[in-house]
C-alpha cells in the first residue's frame, strides 16, 4: 500500500462523517452493516483498519474505546482532540498494538488495497482477543475488476470462497457474508473517465452540503432515496451479481 497515494487522493484524504449523509454509497454500505452486526452484544475496545475520516465506529454506540488506524495522515485528524478516541497513523501488515488488544475489528474496502493481504489478515487475527469480531468489505469477483479499481489502488477483486479460505487459515470463521453493493455500484465506473473532476465535484459537494442549509435538506430527500434503492438493489441481486461483499468472523 503506498502511503504518499493515499495522503495526495483528495477523495479518500478529505473525507469526514459528512460523506455518510453525500453519498449515498456510503449510506448504503454502513447501513447494511449495521443491519448485520449483532449491536446487543457489547464491546470493550474496538479498532477501524483504514478508517479513512467516515468510520463505522461512529454509528456503533456498544463498543465502548473506539480506536482508528490509517495509512494517511489526513483523514485522522477530525479524531486527535477528541478524550474517548484514539487515532494513529502506520501499515496494517506491522500494526503497532499488542496480540489480543480488541473485541471487534473493522476493515472496510482495505484489504484489495493490500499486496500482501495474508500478512494483514495474520495481523488482524493476531490483535482480535478469541471470540472477537471482525467485520469487513471486499470488492466482489474479479470478473467486475476495471480500470477504476486500478484508479483506485485495488490489486484485486474477491471471490467470496477465496476470502473466507484465507481467514480461515488464520483461526477466524464465518459468520455471515452479505451483499454491500449491487449493480447499481457500475456507476463508480464513470469515475475512472475524468477522475480529477469527480474529486473536484464531490469536494464541492461536500462544502456545499455542510455550509447551505437549503441545500442540506434537498440532499437529504435524495440521498434517503438513492440509498433505500442502492439497498434493495444490494439485498436482491443474486450473489453473482454482487459488486462488493460484507462479511463477519469470529476468532476461534
Amino acid at each position: 500500500m503506498l502511503k504518499d497515494f493515499y495522503d495526495k487522493h483528495r477523495n479518500f484524504s478529505f473525507r469526514t462523517l459528512t460523506e455518510y449523509y453525500i453519498s449515498p454509497g456510503i449510506r448504503c454500505k454502513f447501513n447494511i452493516l449495521k443491519d448485520n452486526i449483532n449491536t446487543k452484544r457489547k464491546f470493550f475496545r474496538g479498532i477501524d483498519l483504514g478508517s479513512s475520516g467516515n468510520s463505522i465506529l461512529n454509528f456503533l454506540d456498544n463498543i465502548k474505546h473506539k480506536s482508528f488506524f490509517d495509512i494517511a495522515n489526513l483523514p485522522l485528524k477530525q479524531y486527535i482532540d477528541e478524550n474517548t478516541l484514539h487515532p494513529l497513523c502506520g501499515d496494517l501488515v506491522t500494526l503497532p498494538y499488542r496480540a489480543e488488544s480488541f473485541d471487534f475489528v473493522s476493515a472496510l474496502d482495505v484489504l484489495e488495497h493490500i499486496k500482501d493481504d495474508e500478512l494483514a489478515i495474520s495481523e488482524i487475527s493476531r490483535i482480535l482477543k478469541k471470540n472477537g469480531i471482525v467485520v469487513i468489505t471486499v470488492p466482489h469477483r474479479m470478473k467486475y475488476y476495471t480500470n477504476q479499481d486500478k484508479l483506485i489502488g485495488h490489486y484485486r477483486r474477491y471471490d467470496i470462497d477465496q476470502i473466507i479460505s484465507n481467514f480461515n487459515k488464520f483461526n477466524l470463521r464465518n459468520l455471515k457474508t452479505f451483499g454491500v453493493y449491487g449493480r447499481l455500484m457500475k456507476i463508480a465506473d464513470i469515475q475512472s473517465m475524468n477522475p480529477k473532476k469527480i474529486e473536484e465535484n464531490l469536494i464541492n459537494l461536500r462544502n456545499k452540503y455542510e455550509s447551505n442549509i437549503a441545500f442540506r435538506k434537498f440532499w437529504n430527500i435524495i440521498i434517503k432515496i438513492l440509498s433505500k434503492f442502492m439497498k434493495i438493489d444490494a439485498k436482491y441481486n443474486s450473489k453473482k451479481s454482487i459488486r462488493n461483499m460484507g462479511l463477519i468472523f469470529i476468532k476461534e
